[in-house]
């Protein structure tokens, strides 16, 4: 079945033409009644007491004749009403793009009751991450920072410009507004849904991996020797807690979740990094990257380690996506407290990575080894810092790292919900979408148990989602917005987008080239 489109002008008027007469005349008029769009069919609400008015299957949109009540009426009637605050967008914030009425059944937007702060916590909690810990590997070929603060900056513009552009849509309904939405979903689909899947796989094993070690930790501490589970069933362990954290509905429902695993990430990256500087650097570290083989190896080698910082910074692809659930009105678009949430989260941000990386680096140097400072911390401070510390850093990484698997899963949720949305024009059951999200965490299980070895691929993982980050939200803008040609913000949006659709380009081909050349151990089910 073709998916079904409803402008949201159309929306505007049939409520203000239909809606009982306790209702405002104006969408924008305060009143104690509520307005909120809900799917086609089934969901245009206006009432002071928030009762659903079912459309016939002739006529979308409106009552059926008094005494009328046909099974497809009743079937709709049993099934979730997702009443959002201020759900209905207004003509200015959706003039870019036709509404789609499905959208209030997927879990990224069948909640729009976000904020700023649901918009810092979602953004700080998968903005630092486990992949911070990486951030100073890649200085070890760089051998300097500067890449980072380039990055950062790169980043921050692209994403004030995203933010300028749109107010209630994701990447894709944006992408699908700019380019065309076969053009859109090609561009998109594949490096959102990609990054969601790699990084919920990395996710399994970091914490899996993390959790192993807690537990050594725990019974060296204690004297007791017991029977340690094996990789794989530490790997089903942790893939089982995140699947039942998986369960809560959309995105604004784990914002409690999102708090915890930042306030979880800023402990960890600075515990990390203060104890790798106060037990000073380590005897002989040299700082000079060791250049070996052709100029070819080491440009590749180089372009492999901006890509391991793209890869760090991953999470600026999914912005919209929490920009979605804040709700918006033609006086108070979600753009500014998804601003106000931004600015607050990167400074935070900035806090953690920067001191990580380049104290990481300044204590171990090229003696960092490939595992990050995580691993750091174990191999050269296990013996001479209290395990109770030790202990302590894992908690907060396992913590961080199963809170940030809900965050990347949720794109993936949202896009296998939304195929049966499309072909049944109804919301997944409570029972189909558990069976949708606990398949996923399986697969992602599976995917960890088969490819042990992705975590070493993050440099071209960062490269493939590259674009999402500073090459299309730039030129979604230019598209979007018609800035005047020459001005200005024409020339610097054109020249960022432009140098990030090269630049990822150039990662990709060296993430291939460094795993050709230097033979990344392809250890197929053979987790270690």
């Amino acid at each position: 079945m073709p998916e079904s489109k409803l402008d949201m002008g159309d929306v505007i008027d049939h409520i203000e033409s239909d809606s009982i007469s306790s209702a405002p005349s104006s969408p924008h008029h305060s009143t104690s009644a509520s307005t909120s769009t809900k799917p086609k069919a089934d969901n245009e609400i206006t009432s002071t007491t928030k009762t659903p008015q079912f459309g016939s299957p002739d006529r979308p949109g409106t009552m059926p004749p008094s005494g009328s009540r046909t099974p497809m009426a009743y079937l709709k009637s049993k099934t979730p009403k997702f009443l959002t605050p201020l759900g209905s967008p207004i003509r200015k914030a959706i003039h870019l793009t036709k509404f789609d009425p499905n959208d209030a059944w997927l879990p990224i937007t069948e909640s729009r009751n976000g904020n700023a702060y649901y918009a810092a916590f979602h953004t700080l909690c998968a903005g630092i991450g486990f992949q911070a810990l990486v951030l100073p590997v890649a200085f070890t070929i760089l051998g300097c920072v500067h890449i980072t603060v380039i990055h950062y900056e790169f980043t921050s513009i692209s994403d004030e410009d995203t933010q300028s552009g749109c107010a209630t849509i994701d990447a894709l309904q944006l992408a699908y507004a700019a380019f065309g939405e076969m053009l859109g979903r090609i561009l998109t689909l594949f490096p959102i849904i990609g990054l969601s899947f790699g990084t919920c796989i990395t996710c399994i094993i970091i914490g899996a991996s993390t959790s192993k070690i807690f537990f050594q930790v725990a019974c060296a501490s204690s004297g007791c020797k017991p029977e340690t589970l094996t990789v794989v069933e530490w790997y089903l362990v942790f893939a089982c807690a995140a699947i039942i954290l998986s369960q809560l509905p959309n995105l604004n429902s784990i914002a409690g979740i999102s708090l915890i695993g930042a306030i979880a990430a800023v402990g960890y990256c600075t515990t990390i990094w203060t104890v790798s500087v106060t037990k000073d650097r380590l005897p002989n570290v040299s700082y000079n990257p060791i250049r070996i083989g052709s100029h070819a190896t080491r440009f590749f080698d180089v372009l492999n380690a901006v890509g391991i910082i793209a890869f760090a910074f991953r999470g600026n692809n999914f912005l919209l996506e929490v920009q979605a659930t804040i709700p918006s009105s033609k006086t108070h678009p979600s753009s500014v407290p998804m601003w106000n949430g931004i600015k607050v989260s990167y400074a935070l941000i900035a806090a953690c990575l920067f001191p990580l990386a380049i104290g990481g680096y300044w204590a171990y140097g090229l003696m960092l080894p490939p595992g990050g400072m995580l691993t750091a911390l174990f191999v050269y401070h296990s013996q001479d810092l209290a395990k109770s510390v030790l202990g302590f850093t894992c908690i907060l990484v396992i913590i961080n790292v199963l809170s940030s698997f809900q965050i990347y899963a949720m794109p993936a949720f949202d896009e296998m919900e939304s195929i049966y949305v499309k072909c049944f024009k109804k919301p997944c059951t409570w029972w189909l979408r558990m069976i949708i999200r606990t398949s996923f965490g399986f697969i992602c299980f599976f995917g960890a148990v088969a490819l042990p070895f992705i975590a070493n691929l993050a440099g071209l993982i960062g490269g493939v989602s590259l674009p999402v980050t500073l090459a299309y939200p730039c030129f979604m803008w230019l598209i979007i917005k018609k800035p005047k040609v020459y001005s200005l913000h024409w020339w610097i949006n054109w020249v960022l987008g432009v140098v990030g659709m090269i630049l990822s380009g150039l990662l990709i081909t060296a993430g291939f080239y460094v795993l050709i050349h230097d033979g990344v151990k392809l250890n197929f089910f053979k987790p270690t």
